[in-house]
């Protein structure tokens, strides 16, 4: 049976995990909001910017396709892969590696890591990872998009992989993060050509109107991926630190039941030794 002492210690041990995980809840509950938002409102604009690219698509010949809706005859893919910077967050980041190595079984295949646990992750697998970026504290700014982009048109452009893929986690709810994979390139509408019935005029022409709009499709993508982690993030870490927090106290409770019966048990053997003694002198 531990001593009292050592309760004292365990008790104020547990107090302090609890204030610290109690505080962590507190930092990640501030910023799911304006995550929350952030994701969620952006998500009208990158389907109705999908639909609109597939309905400039559908009124373009296979001659005149744009290199993005091309398809390479390779067997290897480029993987960008987005995880937080920070653990406590519960299963987040052990879910989205098992989706990572669920997913790429080709040896020759390329990464591209945002956040240091993904990092770590795909150096275990021993892939050709091309570049690593930080994920940051905070909601991630739209600029972080275009040095990932320009390593996506130079492999892809060049035919050096089939196909770009995006592995991260998609916000559902403040409970519900579900790990995705994603193909953003080739870019593939499905419809048919309708050359002869354009009923919507375009100005500028579709030909100077559908490049811009499609490398803007991608970009919007990625950085969606990166509005959807960055939610994902703070939700799983508020309930991960708000159970970690009852955990704690439920172990001080349990520890000062222990602790005040060691105490009574302590008190009452002492009672019964000055009774004995005083019944020794009598």
């Amino acid at each position: 049976m531990a001593s009292i002492l050592t309760l004292k210690r365990r008790i104020k041990t547990a107090g302090n995990v609890s204030k610290t995980t109690r505080a962590m809840q507190m930092i990640a509950a501030s910023k799911l909001k304006k995550a929350q938002d952030s994701a969620v409102l952006s998500r009208p604009y990158v389907e109705k910017l999908g639909s609109l690219s597939k309905k400039l698509s559908t009124k373009i010949e296979n001659d005149n396709l744009h290199p993005y809706m091309r398809e390479n005859v390779l067997e290897n893919n480029l993987y960008i892969v987005i995880s937080p910077d920070k653990g406590l967050s519960g299963g987040l980041v052990s879910n989205l590696l098992r989706e990572v190595y669920q997913t790429s079984k080709n040896k020759n295949d390329f990464f591209i890591t945002i956040g240091k646990k993904a990092e770590g992750g795909v150096f275990s697998l021993g892939r050709d990872v091309l570049a690593t970026f930080p994920f940051g504290t905070s909601l991630p700014p739209f600029d972080a998009v275009y040095p990932i982009t320009q390593i996506v048109n130079d492999y892809f452009l060049n035919g050096k992989i089939s196909s770009v893929k995006i592995i991260s986690t998609r916000f559902t709810s403040v409970f519900t993060q579900t790990p995705t994979v994603k193909t953003i390139l080739p870019i593939k509408f499905e419809g048919e050509f309708k050359n002869g019935n354009n009923v919507t005029l375009f100005e500028p022409g579709i030909n100077e109107l559908l490049p811009s709009l499609l490398e803007h499709y991608l970009e919007m993508e990625i950085y969606q991926s990166l509005l959807e982690n960055y939610a994902s993030e703070q939700a799983a870490r508020m309930v991960a630190m708000k159970n970690a927090t009852d955990n704690a106290k439920e172990i001080i409770k349990e520890l000062k039941l222990e602790y005040n019966k060691i105490r009574q048990e302590k008190i009452t053997n002492e009672i019964l030794d000055i009774i004995g003694g005083q019944f020794a002198h009598a």
